[in-house]
């Protein structure tokens, strides 16, 4: 079991994290017998696929959602992967812009490498 000051050291959060995350009815720690709340491994691994949902642009309430859909049982199963399977394509769609964005800034990083050479390094106009 881990207090509340270690998990969030080993998942590289804060504590603040981790009670806005039990505000927001997203985990649900177990209390020891001086109300500290505690963690054990089942809370680390969810934990860690919740930080993955948000660094992957899922907002909160739809985190929310998933953690009450995971919480009601099986019976939830295909809201769950209907849920998941959105997610998925808006993680798609973020990578193709991303993919597009880099490609983009790719070409201008080597016009204004074009410009400097041509220029003997001393350039007297930037390209746009």
């Amino acid at each position: 079991m881990y207090h509340i000051s270690e998990i969030a050291k080993l998942l590289e959060i804060t504590p603040h994290t981790l009670r806005y995350y039990e505000k927001e009815k997203i985990i649900f720690p177990v209390r020891n017998e001086n109300g500290e709340r505690m963690y054990d491994e089942m809370h680390l691994t969810w934990l860690k696929f919740v930080m993955k949902l948000k660094q992957t642009q899922m907002p909160i309430a739809k985190i929310r959602e998933y953690a009450e859909l995971v919480r009601q049982g099986e019976n939830t199963t295909q809201a769950r992967i209907k849920l998941l399977e959105d997610h998925r394509s808006s993680i798609q769609n973020q990578i193709k812009n991303l993919l597009s964005t880099e490609k983009m800034l790719d070409n201008k990083i080597v016009g204004y490498k074009d410009y400097i050479k041509s220029h003997k390094g001393f350039p007297t106009k930037s390209p746009n």
